[in-house]
């Protein structure tokens, strides 16, 4: 589903938030059906969405950055260094990404989560990363993440 370019700069993402000792997971599926494009937890149990835009054409046709700040206590976007970055908007972080690391640049004003909501993010975090690893331990166990 993504394109190489996205697939490149989540990879540099991931990269770096876990050097900043972040757990990370990929595609996480959200309670109101969007799909985050990177999910990163805390020890804390802070939750940080990274939403990857490959192209000003990509952020330009995606209105729906706005759908994951219920569900988050701070949103980045992550962009490669051609990018436009004064297009972003100023509520939202901005990381510059490659393949091989990221550098935040910008830090988002941050919305505190309910403590339903980050029970309920942390348990969809727990399950998505958990079901991830069980399949690959074992390809054949007749699911899907």
């Amino acid at each position: 589903r993504q394109s190489p370019v996205a697939a490149e700069l989540q990879r540099g993402v991931c990269r770096a938030l876990r050097a900043l000792g972040l757990s990370v997971v990929t595609e996480l599926s959200l309670a109101n059906g969007r799909r985050a494009d990177v999910v990163a937890l805390s020890g804390a149990g802070d939750i940080t969405i990274v939403e990857i835009k490959s192209c000003l054409l990509d952020y330009q046709t995606d209105g729906k950055w706005q759908d994951y700040l219920e569900f988050c206590d701070r949103l980045y976007f992550a962009v490669n260094a051609d990018f436009p970055c004064e297009v972003i908007p100023v509520e939202a972080g901005l990381i510059l990404a490659d393949r091989y690391g990221a550098e935040m640049v910008r830090d988002p004003m941050e919305e505190r989560l309910s403590a339903a909501r980050r029970k309920a993010m942390m348990l969809a975090f727990a399950r998505a990363a958990a079901l991830r690893l069980q399949l690959h331990l074992d390809p054949h166990c007749g699911f899907e993440v």
